[in-house]
């Protein structure tokens, strides 16, 4: 697919925001460390910067009940070091990192112990396309905006309709959303997200290489990406999650009213109240009844 047409762009400056999985119930099964990974994003967050003195960056943290801010470039705290042996990227994002952190666990609630808790991945996004728009309202000259998802955990059904908003929110924005996939299997969310925005999928077979995948595959501006040959997704995971018991599903009924989505039939819509077809018969049929009675 194509990548999103371009608005009006200041000339080769890049406006990355990347949302960084922070959910400690999976990086305590998976079998790469948490820090190592930090270490390698930090090193390409940080060449980000370097391409470019006018780029800009934010990091925002996905965590398993909330979603924040941990760095933004042009703020004025972080164009000075606040350590005099660490950057401020480091100094400051870590710092950041670490209260978020603190106040995800204290919202965590107890959860079964088959299941692993999925990252907040809507919120994300939309605190992303929120802060894009920002951007978008500062001038006639912009930067050109993307988004890049770092995640590992599994996709979250009950989250399926707010994500596919913030991915038809992005596509009208034309933003595209990069999604680097660290876990197991593949992301169905973001293999969805990246497909319809324009965006890059990609899901490195070794983590021990993660900088170089992150600084060949996602390091490339929009205006660059059509001179170079790029991963390209061999397929796309377009399932849904219905609406009754947001489970993903192969095949449902849909309702022709508000594209509702379900796993059994209903009689009746549960989000617009419309009554579906046996149903609908059936209620006309008494209706009649009633008249002829009368």
């Amino acid at each position: 697919m194509t990548s999103a047409p371009s608005k009006l762009y200041a000339d080769d400056v890049s406006l990355l925001v990347v949302t960084l999985d922070t959910n400690p119930f999976f990086w305590t099964t998976f079998p790469f460390h948490f820090s190592e990974f930090l270490s390698q994003v930090l090193a390409f967050l940080n060449s980000i910067l370097l391409l470019g003195q006018l780029n800009q960056l934010v990091v925002i943290a996905t965590g398993c009940n909330s979603c924040g801010y941990i760095y933004d470039s042009t703020s004025n705290r972080n164009h000075a070091s606040t350590n005099g042996t660490m950057p401020a990227l480091y100094s400051n994002l870590l710092h950041n990192l670490e209260e978020f952190l603190a106040r995800d666990q204290k919202l965590t609630m107890p959860h079964a112990p088959v299941t692993v808790p999925s990252s907040l991945l809507s919120g994300s996004l939309s605190m992303a396309l929120c802060y894009i728009q920002r951007a978008f309202r500062s001038g006639p000259m912009h930067p050109q905006p993307r988004i890049l998802c770092l995640q590992g955990s599994t996709d979250g059904p009950e989250q399926y309709v707010a994500i596919m908003n913030a991915i038809f929110s992005a596509q009208r924005s034309s933003v595209p959303v990069d999604s680097c996939y660290i876990g197991s299997n593949n992301s169905a969310f973001l293999q969805q997200a990246s497909y319809i925005t324009g965006g890059i999928y990609y899901r490195p077979p070794q983590m021990d290489g993660l900088f170089q995948y992150l600084s060949t595959v996602f390091a490339t501006d929009l205006h660059s990406r059509a001179f170079l040959r790029l991963p390209k997704s061999l397929g796309v995971d377009f399932r849904a999650s219905c609406f009754c018991h947001k489970q993903t599903i192969d095949m449902g009924y849909v309702c022709s009213v508000c594209l509702s989505i379900f796993c059994e039939h209903h009689d009746k819509c549960s989000t617009c109240s419309s009554v579906f077809g046996q149903a609908q018969s059936n209620v006309a049929s008494a209706d009649n009844r009633k008249r002829k009675a009368s």
